[in-house]
C-alpha cells in the first residue's frame, strides 16, 4: 500500500470518531485532519482546476414573470467567455421534459463546454413525514434530470434545524436523507456535493461530521468561497480537500464585518495544495450589475487558476 493511499484509507476509518464528541455535539469534536492531499477516493495526486461560471450570478436576469435571459443564452453566454463548462441552476430549467434537457446537453456540447454542475434546493432536516418524502422524491427526481443532462456533480444541502430540534437530531436527519439519496445518485452515476450552506453546515467542522457521517463514495464538498464566516480561508482550507466541486464569491465576509474582495490566488492555492481536480465556478453575488462586472471577475478568476 502505497503511503498516500494509507493516509486516506486512515482518515475514513475515522469516520465521525474524531470530528463528533462522545455526546455527538460539534462543540466537543477533535479537529479535522490537517489539510494536504486531496481525501477523496480514486483521485490521483495533483491538480487541475477549470473555469466555470454559475447561472446563480444572472438569477435576476434568468427569474421572473418575464425573464430576460434563458439558459440556452446562458450557455451561449459561457462559451463567449471561453470558459471550459457552466453551471445550470436548477432553478432556472423551463420544464424538465427529456427533449428540453437533452436539447441543453447538446448546446453545452456543441459549444465545447462541459456540465460541471446542477445546484438544487432542498432539506433534509424535516422529521418523518409527508414533507420529508416531497424532499426526497425532489432530489432524486432531479438526480434523474442530471444523470440525462450529463452534469458532473449535483449540489444538494443539507438544511437546517426545525423548531424544537437540536442540532443533533438534525444532523441525524440529514445524514440518513443523505444516505438515501447517495445510494440513488451512484446507481446513475452522478456525484453529490453539498455546500456549506448555513444551518448545520455553517463551518467546516459541521460540514465534515456530515460528509464523514454519510461516507458514500457518491458525495463529496461543494465547496461555496462566499459562505464561511469564521476564519474564512482556514476553514476553507479545511474543507477543500474533500471537495468535489467549488463555487468561488466574488467576495467573503469575516462575522458581521463588511464585505470585502475574495482573495482569488489565495484560494486557488488552497485548492491546488489540497490537491482539487475539477472546476471552479464564479458564483456572483455582488451587487454590481452582472454584466459588467462577470467578464472582470471570470479574468481575475483565470488568471489566479493558471
Amino acid at each position: 500500500m502505497q503511503r498516500r493511499d494509507f493516509i486516506r484509507s486512515t482518515v475514513a476509518a475515522a469516520s465521525l470518531g474524531g470530528l463528533l464528541g462522545a455526546d455527538g455535539s460539534i462543540a466537543n469534536a477533535q479537529p479535522v485532519a490537517a489539510p494536504g492531499a486531496s481525501r477523496i477516493a480514486d483521485r490521483v495526486d495533483g491538480s487541475g482546476l477549470q473555469l466555470s461560471l454559475a447561472a446563480y450570478s444572472f438569477r435576476r436576469e434568468l427569474s421572473g414573470e418575464k425573464p430576460v435571459m434563458t439558459l440556452e443564452r446562458f450557455v451561449d453566454y459561457c462559451a463567449e467567455q471561453d470558459l471550459q463548462a457552466t453551471e445550470l441552476t436548477e432553478y432556472y430549467f423551463r420544464d424538465k421534459s427529456p427533449g428540453y434537457i437533452c436539447a441543453l446537453r447538446r448546446r453545452a456540447y456543441v459549444n465545447g463546454l462541459a456540465i460541471s454542475g446542477s445546484p438544487l434546493g432542498n432539506d433534509f432536516c424535516h422529521p418523518p413525514g409527508p414533507t420529508r418524502d416531497k424532499q426526497l422524491a425532489h432530489v432524486k427526481a432531479w438526480i434523474d434530470v442530471v444523470a440525462l443532462l450529463g452534469s458532473q456533480t449535483i449540489r444538494v444541502f443539507a438544511g437546517r434545524a426545525k423548531k424544537g430540534s437540536s442540532e443533533k437530531e438534525a444532523r441525524k436527519l440529514a445524514i440518513e436523507g443523505l444516505k438515501e439519496v447517495s445510494e440513488y445518485a451512484g446507481a446513475r452515476g452522478v456525484l453529490l456535493a453539498i455546500e456549506n450552506h448555513g444551518g448545520i453546515t455553517s463551518t467546516a467542522k459541521q460540514l465534515l461530521a456530515l460528509v464523514k457521517g454519510v461516507d458514500s463514495p457518491w458525495l463529496g464538498v461543494n465547496l461555496d468561497t462566499g459562505n464561511f464566516h469564521t476564519d474564512v480561508y482556514a476553514s476553507i482550507e479545511k474543507a477543500a480537500p474533500y471537495a468535489v466541486a467549488v463555487q468561488v464569491k466574488a467576495e467573503v465576509r469575516e462575522g458581521k464585518k463588511p464585505a470585502e474582495e475574495a482573495d482569488f490566488r489565495r484560494i486557488a492555492g488552497i485548492l491546488k495544495a489540497a490537491g482539487y481536480r475539477g472546476y471552479v465556478a464564479l458564483e456572483y453575488e455582488a451587487k454590481e450589475d452582472p454584466l459588467k462586472a462577470v467578464p472582470r471577475y471570470l479574468d481575475k478568476l483565470r488568471e489566479a487558476l493558471a
